[in-house]
């Protein structure tokens, strides 16, 4: 690109601005821009009137600047001022400017030195001048002052980061050379969103104000607290040059002179003052706006496509037609139909690649998360036992029974299989919100018209039959299932066995889970690293990267169990931890290894992965001596064994039920709800509107669609 291209840069972006701000909208496109941040008091006007070489700028105590001002520098031989609210309208006196600026703030903001985000664009056309354009913004401020909300101090960092956060846009950080740096306001914030320095232009303003002795020299030569394009020394006019009305001309002669003859800035004389700093960040955004405008072209060709699109179907509506309403409703419905369908079932085009969404995150919630619900049902071992033993002598009454009774088997079992319904209640609470995310994310394009979009949010009710699931398993125990003990083999089991784990074919190990996870140690012993994980039905081991080649530890999952962390204040991991039942070190001088994942949808994963090689989560109550009840009792050998056997029958009669209802759990939730819906969204959704109400209602526009369409017509009108 030619110098004279590079020179159009500029002012090509300066048109984007003012076409985006008069139809009151940005099209969500990051226009590059510098945005001018600081203190009250920090300098910024009278940086920005130096630049322009004219008063104009409003001044005095508190906030002065209360809406974001989009200051349009252009090179011009003549010279004159015009605001894009009055457009048409040449200002070439500068006190007007000022009037006016202060004018337009107080029509949206009021007179009570309240702020608003609405900005104000001002093109000064002059000889003076290069190709700029800044955005002045208000200075931070701590104290509300007459009747500002209390909160205004919050209320201008939240107006300063929408502008300021965005990767286009360049940070002139303007910082005072009589206070410390360190505690500067502009760079503070500036660090926030930009903590490299990568889009911080510093500017040291009152330099001739610094107590005698001292100077800013190792700020300048970007010593301390470095920025990537460094910082630039300013002189500006004091409070009484300003009130004589002192030349900024002269001033500007003045700041020559005195960068030339200060022995501290002397060396750096021609990197300081107004017209480089003006010169500079004219090089710096249009090497900025050269940078970003592919990536700028890019999308704005994607949005006029989209818009073209957009106008299209509006080029031949009108909203009074009812023949056109009724076509319109067939096929919204029509689509809302096959977009709930691919969303549930799989579809090969517009496939979200970020993140799980539809039926894939109902297929989570049946496969993981409500298995791993179900096994957070755990049992205290010792109050378990004593309720069996209670059972069994309530069975027997007056009399010391010889044999195992059934009838207590029976009790113990049917509330055991009662506290299932919890979990199911969740699962289907969680496949219900999916559901309702699904509707819509499926009826966006019913956000038009609202009171159509609202009839087709209905959430069906599945929670009874779900729950007579349980009641059917509750209604009959049927110890004749195939998979049932019995008696005889309950009395013979060794209740110290450890559960079996789930053993691959062949004698392979079978691995049931690879990926990365973080080991969080704390900052003493090394801090967090990220390793790539292999758990197995046998074996946790972690390598340096998922080639597998360098080993860094294998844990036996022998005694391991789950436990649930707290995230840390300021990390933005999600944690779960594994430990040892027997208080042995997990990994090397560690009781437990904390695992981190970014989401909490991870840690669910992983659990659910812990679940399937037979490490559990703990139990929620803590085993105590001191919390247990004083009517401890003590069994004889043969209430011992009773007890043992109707332990072994309900733990195997639970796995029956469990599995049956793992089974029949997501197969009812499609069957009725999911199923239904489809149904109900195919075949009587649209009989199902028509009988409800006047349909020229339901097709009514909401009014924002109704602007949006006018506009976007008017657009397109030659």
């Amino acid at each position: 690109m030619g110098n004279r291209g590079m020179e159009d840069l500029i002012p090509l972006v300066n048109k984007l601005q003012d076409a985006f701000s008069s139809i009151g909208q940005s099209c969500n496109l990051d226009l590059p821009q510098i945005a001018v941040v600081g203190g009250q008091s920090a300098g910024k006007s009278s940086v920005l009137e130096n630049f322009v070489g004219r008063d104009f700028l409003p001044r005095g105590s508190g906030i002065v600047t209360r809406r974001p001002l989009i200051l349009q520098l252009v090179n011009n031989k003549a010279e004159y001022a015009e605001f894009l609210h009055c457009k048409g309208r040449k200002f070439v006196d500068f006190e007007e400017v000022r009037s006016e600026i202060e004018a337009e703030t107080d029509r949206i903001t009021g007179s009570n030195k309240g702020i608003s985000s609405i900005p104000i664009n001002l093109r000064v056309c002059s000889p003076n001048v290069l190709n700029l354009t800044l955005i002045d913004l208000p200075g931070m401020t701590k104290v509300a002052v007459g009747d500002q909300p209390v909160d205004i101090e919050h209320q201008i960092r939240d107006m300063l980061l929408q502008f300021i956060t965005k990767e286009s846009c360049l940070i002139l950080a303007v910082t005072p050379a009589n206070t410390d740096l360190a505690n500067s306001d502009a760079l503070k914030i500036a660090k926030e969103v930009d903590p490299k320095g990568l889009r911080t232009i510093g500017v040291i303003t009152k330099l001739d104000l610094m107590d005698e002795g001292t100077d800013a020299k190792d700020i300048l030569e970007n010593k301390l607290l470095p920025l990537r394009r460094g910082y630039i020394g300013v002189v500006n006019r004091s409070q009484k040059d300003i009130d004589g009305k002192k030349d900024i001309r002269m001033a500007l002669a003045a700041e020559r002179k005195f960068f030339l003859s200060h022995p501290g800035y002397r060396h750096l004389a021609e990197r300081m003052g107004t017209p480089h700093l003006q010169k500079t960040l004219n090089q710096q955004l249009t090497n900025h706006i050269r940078d970003t405008l592919p990536g700028l072209r890019s999308k704005l060709q994607s949005q006029l496509l989209s818009l073209e699109k957009e106008v299209e179907e509006y080029k031949n509506f009108r909203p009074d037609d009812p023949t056109r309403k009724t076509k319109a409703l067939l096929q919204m419905v029509q689509q809302f139909g096959v977009d709930f369908e691919k969303r549930i079932e799989g579809s090969g085009d517009q496939v979200d690649t970020v993140e799980l969404s539809g039926g894939a995150r109902i297929n989570r919630i049946f496969h993981e998360r409500f298995p791993f619900e179900l096994v957070k049902i755990v049992f205290d071992e010792k109050e378990f036992r004593r309720e069996i033993s209670h059972a069994i002598k309530n069975v027997h009454g007056v009399r010391t029974g010889l044999f195992t009774p059934d009838l207590a088997f029976e009790a113990i079992v049917k509330k055991q299989i009662v506290k299932l319904k919890e979990p199911c209640l969740k699962c289907i609470d969680l496949v219900i919100q999916e559901l309702i995310n699904t509707v819509r994310q499926c009826t966006n394009k019913l956000g038009s018209y609202p009171r159509l979009r609202e009839e087709t949010e209905r959430e069906g009710k599945t929670k009874d039959q779900i729950l007579l699931l349980i009641d059917v398993e509750l209604s009959y125990i049927n110890t004749n299932h195939e998979d049932f003990i019995g008696f005889a083999n309950a009395q013979q089991r060794n209740t110290h066995v450890n559960k079996k784990r789930a053993m691959p074919n062949q004698g392979e190990i079978l691995v049931i889970r690879k990926g990365w996870l973080t080991i969080s140690i704390s900052i003493m012993k090394g801090g967090s690293k990220e390793y790539w994980f292999v758990l197995t039905a046998e074996s946790l081991s972690w390598y340096k990267d998922e080639e597998e080649k360098e080993k860094k530890y294998m844990l036996p999952l022998d005694n391991l169990k789950l436990r649930d962390v707290e995230k840390g204040f300021m990390s933005t991991k999600h944690i779960f931890a594994i430990f040892n039942t027997e208080q042995r070190n997990v990994y090397k001088d560690l009781r437990q290894v904390e695992l981190a994942c970014d989401s909490q949808e991870d840690v669910d994963s992983w659990k659910a992965s812990f679940l399937r090689a037979g490490v559990y989560p703990e139990k929620d109550q803590v085993d105590n001596e001191d919390t247990a009840p004083t009517d401890t009792f003590s069994m004889d050998p043969q209430l011992e064994r009773q007890v043992e056997t109707i332990r072994n029958l309900v733990d195997s009669y639970i796995g029956i039920v469990n599995k049956t209802i793992r089974d029949l759990m997501p197969k009812t939730i499609m069957h009725l709800m999911i199923n239904s819906a489809k149904d109900f969204i195919h075949s009587e959704l649209l009989a199902y509107l028509y009988s409800s109400g006047d349909q020229n209602a339901l097709m009514e526009e909401s009014a924002d669609q109704a602007q949006r369409r006018t506009r976007c017509c008017a657009c397109t009108t030659p």
